[in-house]
């Protein structure tokens, strides 16, 4: 049975294959395709590829969190965002629109030029991000990390990984709920190489069943990531090929992934629709 999602004022039910949400970073310094798509016509032109290839939601991110940067001014995520923001509206208008920060004046602009989701990679650690979601009836995206994209990589350390994750987001979907946002609306992610190692990784997403403690989508969030090519033994493997992200996407898929956030998107619908076929075929 496939996982439904509140947002705005529709309940979304993802696709039988899994959702995916296609990565469209606005940056100039973004890990893998910073630079890339800077100007609103190139992200224009790069969101409508990702819809054709089979993109369910498009995720847009004025702000580079690979491990190390450093946070962008205010100013320069808005200017970056909103225009792209309200030119896909323009252009789809019932395309589901992800924004990627963590600031709450950004995803206010945001859900203001017809953003959908609020992909709020601190948890809503921050209460005016939480009032603002209580008083918008936006889709939300939790996910755990530990510290700060400028310090997360340096010394990361669980006792459990799986056990201290779920413990997060109890926590978190208590206090969301209490401060008046309903559980349905909240998709979780991990967090996959947010303040994690190699092995925090792979047990986040081999015991992924463990984490699923509501009824709302589980996100996994692999595409590209630097652990894979270290496990490669090839730092270069996974930005190079699409491969990598799509064999722990389906694997993540087995053990409970509903939506999964990737650049590469034809490649995992291509990927995921074989799954899915091979998988309902009697």
């Amino acid at each position: 049975m496939t996982k439904t999602w509140h947002l705005r004022n529709e309940v979304w039910q993802l696709p039988a294959i899994g959702g995916i949400m296609g990565i469209l970073n606005v940056t100039p310094d973004s890990f893998s395709d910073g630079g890339r798509h800077n100007s609103p016509e190139q992200a224009l032109q790069h969101a409508a590829a990702l819809v054709q290839a089979g993109a369910d939601i498009i995720d847009i991110g004025g702000e580079s969190t690979r491990p190390g940067s450093l946070p962008v001014a205010i100013e320069e995520e808005l200017r970056r965002t909103i225009p792209v923001i309200r030119a896909l509206r323009e252009q789809f208008p019932t395309l589901k629109i992800s924004i990627d920060t963590r600031h709450v004046s950004v995803a206010a602009a945001a859900l203001d030029a017809g953003a959908d989701i609020i992909n709020d990679i601190s948890g809503l650690s921050d209460s005016a991000m939480r009032r603002l979601c209580a008083e918008r009836p936006c889709g939300i995206v939790l996910m755990h990390m530990q510290g700060t994209p400028e310090t997360m990589q340096q010394a990361p350390h669980y006792d459990n990984v799986v056990e201290d994750v779920r413990q997060f987001f109890i926590r978190q979907l208590n206090v969301a709920q209490a401060d008046g946002i309903s559980p349905e609306r909240i998709c979780l992610d991990p967090g996959i190489g947010f303040g994690k190692t190699t092995t925090h990784n792979l047990a986040l997403i081999k015991h992924l069943r463990e984490l699923t403690i509501h009824n709302g989508p589980m996100m996994m969030a692999l595409s590209r990531k630097r652990f894979m090519g270290e496990i490669l033994r090839n730092p270069a493997a996974a930005r190079s090929s699409a491969l990598p992200t799509v064999t722990l996407s389906l694997m993540a898929a087995d053990a409970g992934a509903d939506l999964h956030r990737v650049h590469d998107v034809e490649e995992l619908h291509q990927a995921l629709t074989l799954r899915h076929a091979l998988l309902h075929t009697s």
